[in-house]
């Protein structure tokens, strides 16, 4: 009898051991060693682990996907839900859904995050750098799952179309605005893009995207309002920095026991200014090529450079006045022949002869009396000068940009989230 009740025991011992053995070959044999994240923008690898595989069985490969596989979630902001398949038994895929979010508003303390319908699907109380920011949309009150209740549906059909150009060139802007008076401004860096009103957005882009690195830098408003099928010229109404030094503004002129002698390298209080800048004409005149006669003798006065290419005569007050606000001249090297087409910098401006009949088709004939300006066209070589006032606080340069290819860029160059009810109403 004893043996007989012994063996029952042995059996079911027997069964768990092999059972216990079982389980331990199953988690061991499909242990996930490698996890690897697909889909997500918003989020970075390592969060959308700590996200969606959460517990201990989701280390293994095989019920990793039957157990944390969710189509639809309301728990992770911006995504609409995520798959997990096995593709080896250790490693598995999470495949992230993310909602389709093409913009952002300002809304009391937190940012509302709209679709393509202008639909409400998210909220948050951190702003997402990826996303276009619109200020000068503005809503009384969001409900989640609903459109926005804007009076005006173009402003929304306008946030949209730039989203989808920000989206395509992987530029969104700092900040994008909308003034009531249906003008549009984007802000990228120290640059101000004017684009004016909802026309042509798509070819203004396309020129502003081009120019942007060229002018990589520098400071100012980009004036794009213009552009349109007849004139494609961009304007840069440049910022110049105040410690800059030009002849204008140099205040040197003294000498070290303080006496004024027009060259000296101290302003009147004993600081050391350096040396007078050069004027346009003194830098032409240094750098101009020519100088050599017919016979390549040089003569200091010839009219053809070493090469022995005609350049005429050496610049002079005229010839420079001549140009008005055109500042090219220069060749690639920096020598001054008056046709080039760079100027002293090394930036390319363009031809001169397309500048004047840029500011002819602008009926712009004339120059401006603040001149200082710079022109280009990496297309169409179309240029376009327009005037810059000079205030107290600083020197503003204009420039004019206007591109289609990419080859003159050369030249220049875990958030934390706030709920939201389902309707809230604020006047």
């Amino acid at each position: 009898m004893k043996t007989s009740k012994k063996k029952p025991l042995k059996a079911v011992g027997g069964l768990l051991v092999l059972l216990l053995a079982g389980i331990i070959f199953f988690f061991t044999y499909y242990q996930v060693d490698e996890v690897q994240v697909m889909g997500s923008s918003h989020y970075s690898e390592k969060q959308i682990r700590k996200m969606v595989l959460r517990g201990p069985l989701a280390s293994n490969s095989v019920l990793a996907p039957l157990l944390y596989t969710k189509q639809n979630t309301k728990d992770v902001p911006f995504i609409e839900g995520y798959t997990v398949t096995r593709l080896n038994r250790h490693t598995i895929c999470v495949s992230v859904k993310e909602k389709d979010i093409v913009g952002c508003i300002p809304y009391l303390d937190s940012y509302i995050y709209f679709d393509r319908n202008g639909i409400f699907v998210e909220g948050s109380t951190e702003r997402n750098e990826k996303i276009p920011f619109f200020d000068g949309i503005k809503v009384k009150k969001v409900i989640r799952n609903e459109k926005l209740p804007i009076k005006d549906e173009t402003v929304m059909n306008t946030a949209v179309a730039l989203s989808t150009i920000f989206a395509k060139n992987d530029k969104v802007p700092d900040h994008i605005e909308f003034k009531d008076d249906g003008q549009i401004s984007l802000v990228y860096g120290d640059i101000t893009v004017k684009l004016g009103k909802d026309e042509y957005l798509e070819d203004k882009m396309t020129r502003v995207l081009a120019i942007l690195p060229m002018i990589s830098g520098k400071k100012g408003i980009l004036h794009a309002e213009n552009v349109n099928d007849n004139s494609k010229n961009i304007t840069l109404e440049q910022e110049q920095d105040e410690s800059q030094t030009s002849a204008e503004n140099w205040t040197g002129g003294y000498d070290e026991e303080g006496n004024y002698t027009g060259e000296g390298e101290y302003d009147e209080n004993g600081n050391y200014v350096g040396p007078k800048p050069q004027t346009d004409l003194e830098y032409a005149q240094e750098n101009w090529v020519g100088g050599y006669d017919e016979e390549g003798d040089y003569t200091g006065s010839g009219e053809y450079d070493a090469n022995m290419t005609y350049v005429g005569e050496a610049p002079t007050e005229e010839t420079m006045a001549e140009k008005g606000n055109w500042k090219g001249g220069y060749r690639e090297d920096g020598g001054y022949d008056g046709v080039s087409e760079y100027d002293r910098d090394g930036n390319y401006v363009g031809t001169l002869e397309d500048y004047q009949a840029s500011a002819e088709s602008s009926g712009d004939g004339t120059d401006s009396e603040n001149p200082d300006a710079q022109s280009t066209d990496t297309e169409d070589t179309e240029n376009e000068e327009d005037s810059s006032d000079s205030s107290t606080d600083s020197t503003e340069e204009e420039a004019d940009y206007s591109s289609d290819q990419e080859e003159g860029a050369e030249d220049y160059d875990e958030n934390s989230y706030s709920d939201y009810s389902d309707e809230s109403d604020y006047e």
